[in-house]
């Protein structure tokens, strides 16, 4: 074969490759290097392709994707630094488990460390945050590298989607020219099937599990962040038959669509509820059973540390603990949906039902917040009441998930929350929404800050090569409302130029700029008619602006009431 159909073979047999693995969706930022793989992805109508000029912004929309379908996506650049824009979203993927393909064009080897332009050492550029990472060969008429391609990109793909799943880069050099030959038949893969079995319990774990569940009093399970295809009727079945309370994670997706029946053991105020010193003293668990890792709640993450259960098992695919305060006594290893599957004798609980009665009065009070406030919380709140039923929202760190841990009360409805929690970061943020709300095709909302908004505005420049179903709502209150509520805030010197960095800006021009619908609003009143006003663009901004101080003020009122009731309560 010629040079072109020798690179033509080459990258169709990687894209094949590929799609045997289960990959659907390639991001692709535009660059020469990489020339050879974006024609060959564009030329395959198995593959959805989607394009991001900005790498950084790209990785973190591929991020999305993953999350949103639960499958391995890939993202293309050309060599040189675009590759280095690729680390913040695989750190992302990396605590986040989540599969993500980087694959980096590159110099050929002769090029490489001698002075030529975009040529980086980019043989393990990413270290360990890549669970694998292989440098490809140079296109050439060898059965042999044809085979290699094909076995490598299998490996990287089952690698990124085992337990625990995440990041690997594969590295693909080319020489020049850089065409390919549309008229070859595309690739066949020659490697055939890659089978994974489920995680399954031995017997003895089953019979550790049911021993540890017959003689505990006082259970108590937490579900942190789980994945969209988590069976929640399964889990719910789960706890009603061992009759334990649920401190359920906004992200954990068991606050949206609860059964009637297990509405009681549903708790999603217990970041509130933990803050009362004397109920916390009270509920000592005997055992917990956490799915997934550790919720958001500060006072929740105290709680644990504070009392320390005798058994606190974790449930977990991986062998990687994920314990961030060594409070762990068991690491149950197996798939969560299967442990479900176990229905041992429980019922003996005499926390329920304090739990179930708190739970009652720190939602009357956050509906009474929400209704009657006008920060930013009585903001998300609303938010949260007014989104179109089979709809998402997507979180930002900082403020937002806390103000989704405090403002998002259980409901039937089906509502998914989703956030960057892996590294708990402010970037990228908007791109991995855009991601999501492609992958799971619903209508998205993105709940995010002024300064995080700042951070990833060059993510909205994938809504110029798609489609998007967006409403974003900044919270702006002109600098980091974060630290506010933490002990920065008491050291007056050099806290706003450091910590709450006001900018003074705003974002009619941003979405002037795109084309898309605007509004701005300063109260509760207004934010609820703009978002009852709808959409008239794919995407639009809302824009609610905040005072720092009281959002605090208003939060700590929030928690001193149900405070209140709780000591009423107690004391009655």
């Amino acid at each position: 074969m010629d040079d072109r159909k020798v690179l033509t073979a080459h990258v169709l047999r990687l894209t094949a490759s590929l799609i045997q693995s289960g990959v659907e969706h390639v991001v692709v930022s535009p660059g020469s290097r990489s020339t050879p793989l974006a024609y060959a992805f564009a030329k395959s109508d198995r593959l959805r392709m989607h394009l991001q000029t900005d790498e950084r912004s790209a990785a973190f929309y591929a991020l999305g994707l993953a999350k949103g379908s639960g499958r391995p996506v890939a993202v293309l650049c050309t060599s040189g630094t675009a590759a280095s824009n690729y680390l913040p979203a695989l750190t992302e993927a990396k605590y986040a488990r989540l599969p993500l393909i980087a694959i980096t064009a590159d110099r050929p080897h002769e090029l490489r460390e001698v002075g030529a332009p975009q040529a980086i050492d980019q043989v393990g550029l990413y270290g360990r945050t890549v669970k694998y990472s292989v440098d490809f060969p140079l296109p050439e008429d060898r059965p042999e590298t044809l085979d290699f391609i094909g076995r490598h990109v299998r490996r990287a793909v089952s690698i990124s989607t085992d337990a625990p799943a995440g990041p690997v880069h594969l590295n693909v050099p080319f020489r020049e020219p850089l065409l390919i030959d549309f008229d070859m038949m595309d690739e066949e893969p020659a490697f055939g099937n890659v089978f994974r079995g489920q995680m399954m319990p031995d017997a003895g774990m089953v019979r550790w599990f049911e021993e540890a569940v017959r003689s505990a009093e006082n259970g108590l399970l937490i579900a942190g962040e789980l994945p969209p295809e988590f069976d929640q009727d399964a889990f719910w079945r789960f706890a009603e038959a061992l009759g334990w309370p649920v401190l359920a994670d906004p992200l954990s997706g068991l606050r949206s669509g609860v059964p009637e029946s297990a509405r009681p053991l549903c708790i999603a105020s217990y970041d509130a509820i933990l803050k009362h010193e004397e109920f916390s003293r009270r509920m000592v668990p005997d055992m917990v059973l956490r799915f997934g890792p550790q919720p958001v709640s500060k006072p929740l993450s105290l709680f644990l540390k504070a009392c320390r259960p005798p058994v606190f098992a974790v449930v977990d695919e991986s062998p990687s603990f994920r314990d961030p305060f060594h409070l762990a006594t068991d690491h149950l290893q197996c798939a969560p949906d299967v442990l479900i599957g176990i229905r041992p004798e429980g019922g003996r609980n005499r926390h329920a039902r304090l739990w179930a009665e708190a739970e009652a009065i720190a939602a009357e009070e956050t509906a009474a917040a929400i209704r009657n406030g006008g920060d930013e919380g009585a903001m998300a709140g609303i938010l949260f009441e007014e989104m179109a039923e089979g709809s998402d929202l997507f979180t930002s760190s900082s403020m937002p998930i806390r103000d989704a841990d405090t403002f998002f009360l259980k409901t039937g409805r089906d509502i998914g929350v989703f956030a960057n929690r892996g590294a708990n970061g402010i970037d990228g943020v908007v791109s991995t929404a855009l991601g999501l709300q492609q992958a799971r095709n619903r209508p998205g909302y993105l709940l995010i800050g002024d300064l995080a908004m700042l951070h990833d505005q060059n993510g909205l420049i994938a809504t110029r090569f798609g489609e998007a179903d967006l409403t974003i709502v900044v919270m702006n209150n002109d600098g980091g409302g974060i630290f506010s509520y933490l002990p920065q805030a008491g050291e007056a010197r050099y806290f706003e130029e450091l910590f709450g960095t006001p900018t003074g800006l705003k974002f009619d021009r941003l979405a002037g700029m795109y084309g898309f619908q605007y509004d701005a609003v300063k109260t509760a009143e207004e934010f609820r008619a703009v978002l009852r006003k709808g959409k008239e663009t794919p995407v639009r901004i809302i824009e609610a602006f905040t005072d720092r101080q009281a959002n605090l003020s208003e939060h700590r009122h929030l928690w001193s009431r149900i405070g209140e009731r709780l000591d009423a309560e107690w004391n009655g």
